[in-house]
Parts: C-alpha cells; structure tokens; sequence
C-alpha cells in the first residue's frame, strides 16, 4: 500500500516520526514535505497529496498541520478527496469503515506522537463497509459531482 505524506511547517515533526513508523511496517511511503519548518502555506501541500490519491497514484494520504483542520479543508476541495481530520483510534477507524475516508488529518500541535499512530494506525487497518456507509458516501459524491449541497 502506497501512502503520500505531507505537511506544513506546525506538523512536520509528527509527519516525520509517522513515516519512519509506516516504512518500518513496510509501507511504501511519498514523503512531500515540507522537510523543516520553515514557514510554508498548508494548502498547497493538501492539494497535492489529495490529488495524488484521487488520481491513483497512492492509496491513502497523511495530512499533518498544526491542527489538521486547515489541511482537512483544503484537501477537502479536490474532488474524490475524503479527507476526515482524526483525534483518536476511534475517530480513525470510524473515519475508513463508515466515511471511506481516502486520505486523513492530524493535528502536530494538539496530538501526542502515540496517539496519532494509534490512530493514523486505526484508520490504515480498518476497510469501507457497505450497506448504509455506502449509500451515504454516494449521496456525498453525487452532491460533488452537481457542484453544491
């Protein structure tokens, strides 16, 4: 399974202890930086990996900002991008069974190094279910396919 990394200046220390963690357990990982932390604009590394895992090119994505939310936003506008920003193992596997979340977010300011494995963790262990999830998550796509709620 390929996953895509990316983060802004506030998440880039937590981003680089979880590729370390997701290369350990033999995940082919697309590390997009940043690489220090510099000041950089979140939203242009959300819509890169977003757009990495809506074209194929990954299986999932790995967002970190300071708190995740920006980067849960702005990935959030590329079409086919279901990006669910995640506190906890629950919220994560939740996030893939019932929401088929295809990339997530995490908060490098607000989240312990454990906690977010966890939950990163969580969220790449747990499968989309059907039935109701998947009717739901339709209904979401076809409101993105007609451009408004």
């Amino acid at each position: 399974m390929k996953i895509v990394a990316a983060a802004d200046h506030g998440g880039v220390a937590l981003k680089d202890s979880l590729v370390v963690r997701l290369r350990g357990l033999g995940y082919e990982v697309e590390d997009l930086g940043t690489h220090d932390s510099s000041s950089v604009d979140y939203p242009d590394y959300a819509v890169l990996a977003a757009q990495r895992v809506t074209s194929g090119e990954a299986d999932g994505g790995l967002l970190v900002c300071g708190t995740g939310i920006g980067m849960s936003i702005a990935a959030n506008k590329v079409p086919g991008a279901y990006c669910a920003k995640i506190n906890s193992p629950e919220e994560g596997d939740l996030a893939a069974r019932h929401n088929h979340a295809n990339l997530v977010a995490l908060g490098g300011r607000t989240m312990d190094p454990d906690t977010a494995w966890a939950s990163l963790k969580a969220w790449l262990d747990a499968a989309p279910e059907g039935g109701r999830h998947e009717r739901r998550v339709k209904r979401i796509a076809e409101l993105e396919r007609k451009g408004r709620a």
